[in-house]
């Protein structure tokens, strides 16, 4: 047993120290607190390499700010955790609430199986699940009254920062994990500095070149927000200092609160991981994956955009936001494809994987999610690769062997998939 009183800040999507409100509240429960992450098997199970390799980097950056004293222990959470209070002395467990299906289960049985309080503090939004309704007191079902009311529901401001004394308990080492890819650098230093160098440039042209796949116009914070290296919370707060258009800052806030849109509807609705969120579209027909969802997944497909960006996504971990819509158009609308295939290759292959944002953006390409795209908008990937990469860096940067021989024909006619696609949407109709 401890002769100092200990709390525990089990850490999970908030690998950072500033900005965090269940770091603030273990070190008000305690004067020495343990930094504890758990490498949960059936969590990682669902990680690709790549993540997984990125996971490790990020809590190896962690471990620095730590001075060394990072405890990682493996096993289900509800062993280890336990295991951790009992071996430190401590007298609460501190989380940030955890708002997906799965974590909100996991915390169930953690708590179940602690015997001292699971304190949950924040989460990894500025404003949790749940917490925006309408009038009515119901859930918003579509993005812009759901954005009004969230910029007028508010959100707090930055945690403070907070320096407690760290305990020193045995762990298991950090994870290792050989990446596939370049990763980018991990960590809440790089995470800052990242958003620094955004705010103070790129920013100024957000509400146009964050279309732009040729440009280098988005923040490439989404990884850092997957991981919780930074807080949306510290975002906002900077937007609010930010020297550009009032334009800018507001494009960029609604971007921030479509993540939130998705975790508030996953919220009340957990089904939307796998089901329809719109019912009848569970009697839309669909083709098994075959050649061609392969052709998609190799990025040889013959649409040029379409390939550039599954390529990006092999090889970097990451797919600018324009071209993850195209791609999952062309998947569903031009393949005809069950979106499920291609939100699992998305969830395998992408370092800012988030269930909540994943699976609810595919189903808004398909239209069939919340405030989804109606079903005729069916993205013409030749038209948008004119439009926006208009003169083709983005493609020839990942399709160097564009124009030759090498490179393939088009695996459906566009033209053609579409009006497949109106007509199956047209039989779908009881």
């Amino acid at each position: 047993m401890s002769e100092q009183p200990r709390s525990v800040l089990w850490l999970r999507r908030d690998l950072r120290l500033q900005d965090h409100p269940a770091l603030v509240a273990a070190a008000d429960a305690a004067p020495e607190v343990v930094a504890l992450h758990v490498l949960d098997p059936a969590e990682l199970a669902s990680y690709g390499a790549n993540r997984r390799a990125y996971l490790a980097a990020s809590l190896r950056a962690l471990d620095e700010q730590l001075g060394g004293r990072l405890v990682v222990r493996s096993g289900p959470p509800e062993e280890v955790v336990p295991a951790v209070v009992r071996e430190a002395g401590a007298g609460s467990v501190h989380v940030s609430a955890d708002t997906t299906p799965a974590g909100r289960a996991r915390d169930e049985r953690v708590a179940a199986a602690l015997p001292v309080p699971l304190v949950p503090t924040g989460s990894p939004y500025a404003v949790g699940p749940g917490r925006v309704l309408t009038g009515q007191g119901t859930p918003y079902q579509v993005f812009t009254p759901f954005l009004r009311a969230w910029a007028a529901h508010g959100w707090a401001p930055p945690a403070p920062s907070v320096e407690p004394r760290w305990a020193q308990l045995p762990g298991e080492g950090l994870p290792e994990a050989a990446a596939t890819i370049e990763l980018p650098e991990a960590g809440e230093q790089a995470a800052l500095a990242r958003w620094e160098e955004f705010r103070e440039g790129a920013l100024a042209d957000y509400p146009v070149d964050r279309d732009r796949p040729d440009r280098a116009g988005t923040s490439y914070l989404s990884i850092a927000l997957a991981c919780g290296e930074i807080h949306p919370r510290t975002l906002l707060a900077g937007l609010a200092d930010a020297d550009v258009p009032d334009e800018a800052a507001a494009r960029f806030r609604a971007e921030l609160a479509w993540r939130e849109f998705h975790a508030d509807v996953l919220w009340h609705r957990p089904e939307a991981l796998t089901e329809p969120l719109r019912e009848e579209y569970a009697r839309m027909e669909h083709d098994e994956p075959g050649a061609a969802f392969d052709a998609w997944c190799a990025g040889r497909t013959g649409f040029p955009l379409v390939d550039a960006g599954m390529r990006q996504l092999v090889a970097t971990g990451w797919m600018h936001n324009r071209v993850r819509m195209v791609t999952a158009s062309f998947l569903v609308k031009d393949l005809h494809v069950h979106w499920s295939h291609g939100a699992r290759f998305f969830l395998e292959h992408l370092l800012d994987a988030d269930v909540a944002q994943n699976q609810l953006n595919w189903q808004w390409v398909a239209g069939c999610g919340a405030d989804a795209a109606p079903w005729f908008r069916i993205f013409n990937p030749t038209a948008q690769q004119r439009r926006f990469d208009p003169d083709d860096r983005y493609v020839r940067r990942w399709i160097p062997e564009l124009g030759t021989a090498d490179y393939p024909e088009p695996v459906v006619d566009h033209a053609e998939a579409r009006r497949e696609a109106l007509a199956r949407r047209e039989r779908m109709t009881p």
